[in-house]
C-alpha cells in the first residue's frame, strides 16, 4: 500500500484546510487510520485516528473541537478537516494505516504516507 497525503499549504491563523490521504495498491477499508504531524525540531506526534468503519475517532487534546477526521472507504480516502488553525499547528502532516486503533495509539503502523506541509501564519 502506498499512502499519499495532500491538501497542505499556507493559511492565516483562524483559517481552514482539508487534508486528504489517498491509497494505492489495496483498499484501506480494513485498516484504522491515523494522522500524525511533525514540527521542526520536534518529535512526530499523534493528531487523530479513526477506526475501520468510521464510527470511533480520537484526537489529541490540542485539536479537539477544531479538527475532524473522516473516511470514505468506497474511495479509499481519509480526510482531516482542520478549522481555526493556529500557528502551533504548523508541521508536516502524515497519514498512516494500522490494523487497529490500539495499534495507532502504540504507533505500530503498517504503512506511512509521505507528508504534506501545513504552515499557519500569525
Amino acid at each position: 500500500v502506498q499512502l499519499q497525503a495532500s491538501g497542505g499549504g499556507l493559511v492565516q491563523a483562524g483559517g481552514s484546510l482539508r487534508l486528504s490521504c489517498t491509497a494505492s495498491g489495496r483498499t484501506l477499508s480494513n485498516y484504522a487510520m491515523g494522522w500524525f504531524r511533525q514540527a521542526p525540531g520536534k518529535e512526530r506526534e499523534f493528531v487523530a485516528s479513526i477506526n475501520w468503519s468510521g464510527v470511533t475517532s480520537y484526537y489529541i487534546d490540542s485539536v479537539k473541537g477544531r479538527f475532524t477526521i473522516s473516511r470514505d472507504n468506497a474511495n479509499t480516502m481519509v480526510y482531516l478537516q482542520m478549522n481555526s488553525l493556529r500557528p502551533e499547528d504548523t508541521a508536516v502532516y502524515y497519514c498512516a494505516a494500522a490494523t487497529s486503533l490500539v495499534a495507532v495509539q502504540r504507533r505500530v503502523m503498517d504503512y506511512w504516507g509521505k507528508g504534506t506541509q501545513v504552515t499557519v501564519s500569525s
